[in-house]
């Protein structure tokens, strides 16, 4: 059955710059080969909803109308993909600013906006605070590895694009209930997306309300722990 949007599929993909740089992929060799190996990272293929903007504009297009065990190769230009490269980011700022000397290729952080340092003149540095890419074409080499139908494998999907695990679970009728884990208190990605990925369960599943139950024990709150 064709791709549709909506639909959950397991995806594999490498991207790279119109260089033939890679900065971007799901395969464990390919990040080590280039460069950009996390250790901490989840290699072998990211459970995406088709059309949910889970990547960019572009290759979400590409998948519709494909099959479970596709692959192909597509060409994104920048406002399909990263956007346009703007001109007025590019800030110059007092280096009294930053909290240690800047250096060209660095990145900062200015006001909480994110940025990289291009130049620095002086007591001057030029900050770029440009989306990542923006301005640039970039490729796709994609596989389509399953398409995902089961509810579970569908939530922890989820877990897995967002947080990098799975977390325990339990369904009962159109109500799921998720265990966290003592670490999950002190995790900023589970902080800052939960709310998210509730929502993204509930308007992409019969799931009807998200339950997360927070377990706490005396190691956890001890000094040592908080501190």
């Amino acid at each position: 059955m064709s791709i549709e949007n909506g639909d959950f599929i397991r995806l594999s993909f490498s991207g790279k710059t119109d260089e033939g740089r890679v900065y971007d992929t799901t395969d464990e060799e390919i990040a080590k080969a280039n460069g950009i190996y996390n250790e901490k990272g989840k290699y072998g293929g990211d459970v995406i909803i088709v059309g949910a903007g889970h990547v960019i504009k572009g290759l979400d297009e590409a998948l519709i109308g494909k099959e479970a065990g596709d692959s192909g190769s597509v060409t994104v230009p920048p406002e399909k993909a990263f956007g346009q490269r703007n001109p007025e980011l590019i800030e110059t700022i007092p280096i009294t600013q930053f909290k240690e000397k800047p250096q060209v290729g660095m990145p900062v952080e200015v006001d909480n906006r994110p940025g990289m340092v291009i130049r620095v003149i002086g007591r001057m540095a030029q900050v770029d605070f440009n989306r990542f890419l923006a301005g640039q074409t970039v490729t796709y080499d994609y596989v389509i590895k399953e398409k995902i139908e089961d509810r579970e494998g569908k939530i922890q999907g989820l877990f897995g694009l967002y947080i990098g695990k799975e977390l325990p679970i339990q369904i009962n009728d159109d109500i799921l209930t998720v265990e966290l884990d003592q670490t999950m208190t002190f995790n900023q990605r589970w902080l800052m997306t939960k709310r998210q990925i509730a929502n993204e369960i509930i308007n992409n599943t019969d799931i009807k309300e998200v339950v997360y139950i927070e377990k706490y024990n005396k190691d956890i709150l001890s000094p040592e722990k908080t501190s």
